[in-house]
Formats: structure tokens, sequence, C-alpha cells
């Protein structure tokens, strides 16, 4: 008898299944939950920010943009020595609880100088610098923790889901903000972000602690990053993947600079532009990562596609002749950059012992969040000076470049072990 068309896809469902199997356990759904009330909130202020020293504090200078999130996501970086051994050493839950706080505190002494209207340009930058300080030790202690949630054995999942929250905020956040800055301005947006920082604070305070699962600790001493460098040298897999992570995150993840000039200089937008068209790359980026949620434990291979993927659709993206096309595009983009840098993540963590993840993952998050200022005062300039659609090409560049990389690395690799 033939099946009934109105029957249940068993695959499909058991695919759905898998996609959101880190939920069934209860500190990743508490947890999910906090992130999701807490990344809509920093979403809101990014936005803010950029829009802040774009069209309030500076005329449309991108290189000022690119100076801020130099300010706020360079500090990994110099903090790299301390905050990996920190996550290696101290309680994972107690740290994020004091992180989150100390951001909610910063989000709001901005917020409220915005709004007396005394905020000026290097107060926005002091802000963005002693944010990035926290994040130096947050970031690596949040996507270690991401392991003490589920176990090894879901942490890809995990990972993928965590960064689809991120990305699902994206997608709420920007658009909030732009409505919120066209109607209130931009000094309350800031006060929301700190508010927003309630939820996740509450979620690690009221966590089952018995749940969760502890990860190997290092003991008092060591040398912090050296230990980290020493161990990541003696591997090439992770030295290729951190390598392919810095090409594309120095030059290829400057989204704040594409998108807010395009929307300004090439598309002549707003405020409400610039939040739709950062909203359309976030519905891209949920896509990709609930993709990667539902696959098996990445591969090179997965990392190797997607850094030829990324060149080629920020070329494309750069050659849209009105902001709707460019827009259709930046949601291809945000598939192909989440399936790149969900697979770099999880392929660096379950490639490393777990006594070593902290100081590992300060390296990954260093060039993740640290690289990307690096390059973006370079991709902010090639905007000014050469226009928008310019800078574009410096992404894909990066892209390209990535993958060459990779492809080099395993015709090397197969050379080796044929002559083994």
């Amino acid at each position: 008898m033939k099946d009934s068309p109105f029957a249940p896809d068993i695959g499909f469902v058991a695919r759905l299944k898998s996609t959101f199997r880190s939920l069934r356990q209860h500190n990743y759904r508490v947890w999910a939950v906090g992130a999701l009330v807490s990344n809509v909130g920093t979403w809101m202020q990014r936005i803010a920010q950029d829009w802040l020293v774009l069209t309030e504090l500076t005329h449309h200078s991108g290189t000022a943009v690119g100076v801020v999130m130099s300010l706020q996501f360079g500090p990994p970086i110099l903090l790299m020595p301390l905050s990996g051994w920190v996550a290696d050493r101290y309680d994972r839950r107690k740290l994020l609880i004091a992180t989150q706080s100390a951001m909610a505190l910063s989000a709001l002494g901005l917020g409220l100088l915005v709004l007396a209207g005394r905020a000026t340009l290097w107060q926005v930058y002091l802000f963005a610098g002693i944010m990035g300080c926290i994040s130096a030790f947050d970031s690596p202690v949040r996507q270690t923790f991401i392991a003490e949630l589920v176990g090894d054995d879901d942490l890809p999942n995990a990972v993928a889901l965590n960064a689809s929250l991120f990305n699902s905020a994206q997608l709420i956040g920007p658009a909030v903000a732009g409505v919120m800055i066209a109607a209130t301005g931009t000094g309350w947006v800031f006060l929301v972000n700190a508010a927003s920082f309630v939820a996740v604070i509450a979620a690690l305070m009221i966590m089952r602690v018995a749940e969760l699962h502890p990860q190997a600790r290092v003991a008092s001493g060591g040398n912090g990053v050296g230990d980290g460098l020493r161990y990541v040298r003696r591997r090439p897999d992770l030295v290729l993947a951190l390598t392919m992570l810095f090409l594309v995150g120095t030059y290829g993840l400057n989204f704040p600079i594409f998108i807010s000039t395009m929307s300004v200089t090439v598309f002549h937008g707003q405020a409400h532009l610039y939040g739709v068209l950062s909203s359309m790359m976030a519905a891209g980026s949920v896509v990709g990562a609930l993709l990667a949620a539902g696959r098996e434990h990445p591969g090179l291979g997965r990392l190797t596609t997607s850094a030829f993927a990324f060149g080629t659709i920020c070329a494309l993206a750069a050659l849209m002749p009105d902001s709707w096309m460019f827009g259709a595009m930046l949601i291809v983009l945000g598939v192909v950059a989440q399936t790149f840098t969900t697979a770099a993540n999880s392929l660096v963590q379950l490639s490393t012992e777990p006594s070593m993840r902290g100081r590992v993952m300060a390296i990954y998050m260093a060039i993740f969040l640290g690289c990307t200022p690096l390059g973006a005062p370079l991709v902010g300039w090639v905007a000014d000076s050469f226009g928008p659609r310019w800078g574009l090409g410096v992404g894909a560049a990066s892209g390209f470049a990535a993958g060459i990389v990779a492809a080099v690395y395993a015709v090397c690799s197969n050379r080796a072990s044929a002559r083994n």
C-alpha cells in the first residue's frame, strides 16, 4: 500500500531532532534563552555604535568605524597570554557572571553619556577599548564553556546552535536598532543592551551545576600562551585552520564596514537601510548555522570549500547594482561565512585536548576577534579612498587566499603520504 501523502517524513523528523539535540539538556536550554536575549542587545549596540560614529561624530568616516572595531576587538591579542590560562584554570560559570556584569556596566556608561549629549569620538574609542578588554576574557571562557554544558559528543552541534542563536539575534537586533535610532536616537539603544545582560547572568546563576560536564583544568603555574603556542606549533592541522581563520578574519569579516559604507555611500540610505541589510545577512547566517548543526563533525574539506565560496560571494556582492540585490547576496554571504567560522571553531576544539582548550581557544579568539581590527582600518581606508565595492574586493581576496593555502596544504600532505 502506498504511503499517505500526509504521513510524516521520518527521515526529516530524525534530522530535525539531530539538529536541535543539544536543547534536550536543561543547562543548554537555559543558556540558549539567556544568550539569545543578550545577543539581541549586543547587536543593537553594535548598530547604534557604528551609526553614532559614522553619522553623528564624523562625516561618514569608514576609517573611524574601523578604529572603533580595532579598539573593541584588538585586546584579545594583547591579553591572550592571560585570558587563555584563566579560562583553563578557574570556574568558567563564575567567570562568565563577572564578565557579563562588567559588559552591562560598560554599555550603561556609554548610553548615559550619549543621552546626556556629552559623548565624543574619543569617549566612544575609550568604551570600545574597555569592552574589548572584557571580551578578551569573556570570549575563550564562553567558547570552552559550551563543552561543559553538553559534553564533547554534542559539542559540534552546540557550537553550531550557539552560532544560530547569535545570528538569530543579528536578524532581530539591527532591525530593532534601526527603528529605535530613528525614533529615539542612539542613546536608548545602549541602555537596552545594558538591561539585556540580566538575562544571561540570570541563566548562569540558575543552572544545575551538578549536571555540567566538568573539563580538565590546568594546575597552578604554567606559561599560558607559551604552552598554547607550543601545542599548536606541533599540530599542522591546527596551524592550517588558524591560518585560514587569520586570512578571512583579518580582511573578510569586516561586515560593519562593508554594509555601512555600501548603505550610506553607494545606495544613499539611512539607518533603517543599514539595519535591514544587516538583518538580511543575519538571516543567511542563521541558515548556515542550522545547516552546520545537522552535520557530523567538520573536516578540512568543508573549511576549504567554504573559504572559496566566501571569496566568490564577496566578489559578486561588490558588483550588485541596487540595495535589494546586494541584500540578496548578503543572505548567501551569511550562509557561507557561518559555515566557515562554525567549521573552524568545531575543528579546532575537537582537535585539541580538553586540558588545553582554554589556551588554544584564546589563540583562536585572538585571531577571530583580534585580527579583524588589524584589517579593519585598511578595509575602511580602501572603502574611503576607492569606494566600498573595492573594500568588498579585499574580503573576496581573503577567501580565495585561505582556500589556496588549504589546497596547497592538502597537495603537500598527499605527496608526503605517498612517499611514506
